[in-house]
């Protein structure tokens, strides 16, 4: 069984990678890659490495030849990922790809989130591909957090719209060992997995963790929407 992870040389998919090496054989591995000059770390481990640029449908049915198995990482080119995870989805369905694995957001179908709507659309034309497919409703990655910790430490303060609303986020390594999993094991095919951290914390709780790691003060300024992107406006 061949595997295949797309952006395998961003944040999420080199991850994805490194899980399944402890798993799989790395013949058995494809990385897929818009430039596979950044890729020479995955090559080394035996990885083998093609180039993709979701753009490019013709392209990535060549890249996706002799596949099995595939994760489709969401692209980051907001306004115009649904087009380019088409261009993916049909080119595995034309390389007869037997089991496709999308990366989408937290409850992509009833969300409000203005993100949530290209998800939506891809997870519609992957149901719609007849391809089998796993979908992995990633919430958010704890890492993305990580600037409040120097926003902390200069201001003493941390700011959110968020009032008492909660966050499950987990590491992005936490999401590889899922997809991983999916991939390499059997039963998941047709699932929808909704993923989070196994604890939901609010900024309260966010402005106290950062006073313990800094040995500072933190406090936590709720804001208003529009208080708050005049406030990202004017940093």
């Amino acid at each position: 069984m061949t595997i295949a992870v797309t952006a395998a040389t961003g944040q999420l998919g080199g991850l994805v990678l490194a899980e399944l090496l402890t798993t799989e054989r790395a013949g058995s591995l494809v990385a897929i890659v818009r430039d596979p000059g950044r890729a020479r770390h995955l090559r080394e481990q035996g990885i083998e490495v093609r180039a993709g640029h979701y753009g490019d449908k013709a392209g990535y049915v060549t890249a996706l030849a002799g596949v099995d198995e595939l994760l489709l990482v969401s692209g980051l080119d907001f306004g115009q990922r649904v087009q380019q995870h088409t261009n993916v989805i049909e080119a595995a369905s034309q390389a007869g790809v037997s089991l496709l694995a999308y990366t989408s957001a937290p409850h992509a179908d009833t969300s409000a989130l203005p993100i949530a709507a290209e998800h939506k659309a891809t997870e519609k034309v992957i149901t719609d591909s007849g391809i089998p497919y796993v979908i992995l409703r990633n919430n958010w990655y704890t890492e993305m957090f990580a600037p409040a910790i120097n926003l902390a430490r200069r201001t003493g303060a941390v700011w959110s719209n968020a009032a008492t609303g909660r966050i499950a986020s987990a590491s992005r390594i936490d999401y590889a060992a899922a997809a991983a999993k999916v991939l390499a094991a059997d039963g998941h095919q047709g699932h929808i997995y909704e993923l989070t951290g196994d604890y939901a914390w609010n900024y309260d709780e966010l402005a106290a963790t950062l006073a313990d790691l800094l040995g500072q003060p933190v406090t936590h300024h709720t804001v208003t929407p529009a208080e708050h992107t005049q406030v990202l406006t004017d940093a």
